[in-house]
């Protein structure tokens, strides 16, 4: 199949190296041309496992390649997907759809007829309904509209796409159906279930379950919570109900509050979808309140496992982008915590694996340590942000010799506190029973 992809960001550059994989003719195109030479050159402008050498393979067979020309890419394309931003609007909350239909436009003076055209971006329902009208009031007729949401964790995202839980398909004609087909047979190999759907519905479903999670994280955090307040541990809690397969285990690690460039964006926009139809989503809206203040919170966390005042004092920080295997700094936990310590007159060092350049732009005021244990040196406190696993084996007894104030702040629990304890560590996780015994 020949496969344009409009937009190389996080869900195009995956997407599109991914097809080309499959064994599909892809090209990739976007209006950053420093972007373009840098993927033309093997410069990836993101950060994500394996790729670097994905994409390096499949441009060297010719099956995958990057330019600025839009005609050119989608000339001869059988589908076209549209993988652009849709941040969120400021004031209202809802996705900003400027990209999608700026690339809809452009698409309507060169496709030709016959062509699919797919949204891959995350868009609210009814977009699709919109792109329909467009095309057609540009004079475009014979064409398909179709949604395919992406369902990629960042990190693990060449994983997710060739070994999908489910590939979601909404069309609405024979046509559009049996073009997505023929893109995801490689797929059938494994087994991956597709679901075929109303566009609307597949639309609805990528918001649906980016804001079931973002449920669960935020249940789990209130859980953690009430465990500290009545001297249960969160860690076997989650254990406990996780092991239930009505439940399942993941998302029920407590922390401080999910971040990225889904969750907080995509359950927003939900919202304003429902505020629009009529129809109160009161979960999901408390689910973003309590998130928020989960983030402001780990602020007095650190404050008060210093004895209440931070002025003066010095911090390391281990993790800064939002999760881990990824420099994605948007939303990032992070970014409250680092910001709320420094304004109540902390010092602060820290270290991220590869994070340190996105990092860079956000922070001001924030020294960069090489490495972990440099960012415990001379500490007041060390303070996990990002369970990274190169933050799972640290030498305890080091860090607490290069700590001065022998304080470890674990907001990710990666460490047992008897352990952290008998290294000479004063100990502060998330819900491992009462926090003032600590």
């Amino acid at each position: 199949m020949r496969i344009a992809m409009i937009g190389t960001g996080y869900v195009g550059l995956v997407s599109g190296a991914c097809f080309a994989d499959f064994g599909h003719q892809v090209t990739c195109v976007d209006k950053d041309s420093a972007k373009i030479e840098g993927l033309n050159a093997g410069v990836m402008p993101i950060w994500e496992p394996g790729l670097e050498a994905l994409v390096r393979s499949n441009a060297e067979r010719g099956r995958l390649s990057f330019t600025t020309d839009l005609p050119e890419a989608v000339k001869s394309a059988e589908a076209v997907f549209i993988a652009v931003g849709t941040p969120t609007r400021r004031g209202d909350g809802h996705a900003d759809l400027t990209f999608v239909f700026d690339a809809v436009r452009e698409l309507a003076m060169v496709i030709r007829p016959g062509t699919v055209v797919v949204t891959k971006s995350t868009v609210p329902v009814g977009t699709g309904d919109q792109i329909e009208t467009i095309l057609r009031e540009e004079g475009i007729t014979d064409i398909s509209v179709a949604s395919n949401p992406e369902f990629l964790r960042e990190g693990a995202a060449i994983a997710d796409f060739k070994h999908p839980d489910r590939i979601v398909v909404g069309a609405e004609d024979a046509h559009s159906q049996d073009v997505l087909r023929e893109i995801y047979r490689p797929l059938f190999l494994n087994r991956a279930p597709i679901l075929i759907t109303g566009r609307r519905t597949a639309e609805l479903t990528k918001y649906a379950a980016n804001a079931f999670l973002a449920v669960k994280i935020s249940f789990i955090n209130e859980i953690a919570d009430l465990c500290e307040a009545v001297d249960a541990d969160v860690q076997d809690v989650a254990r406990g109900i996780g092991l239930d397969n009505r439940i399942g285990a993941k998302f029920l690690h407590a922390g401080p509050g999910y971040g990225g460039s889904c969750f907080p964006k995509d359950t927003l926009a939900l919202l304003k979808t429902a505020d629009l139809a009529g129809v109160d989503q009161r979960i999901v809206r408390t689910t973003v309140e309590v998130n928020d203040r989960r983030k402001e919170q780990m602020v007095e966390r650190v404050v008060g496992a210093l004895g209440g005042d931070v002025a003066g004092k010095r911090i390391g920080v281990l993790g800064l982008a939002f999760k881990p295997n990824t420099d994605d700094m948007r939303e990032a936990p992070s970014i409250p915590l680092v910001n709320g310590l420094v304004e109540r007159g902390a010092t602060l060092s820290a270290f991220d694996p590869v994070a340190r350049e996105q990092a860079e732009k956000v922070f001001t005021g924030v020294e960069f340590a090489n490495d972990a244990y440099a960012a415990a040196e001379r500490s007041d406190a060390l303070v996990i942000v990002t369970e990274w696993d190169e933050f799972r084996a640290l030498d305890l007894e080091r860090i607490a010799e290069l700590l001065k104030g022998k304080v470890l702040v674990d907001l990710r629990n990666v460490y047992d506190p008897d352990e952290a304890e008998s290294a000479g560590l004063t100990y502060y996780g998330v819900g491992r029973g009462r926090i003032l015994h600590r």
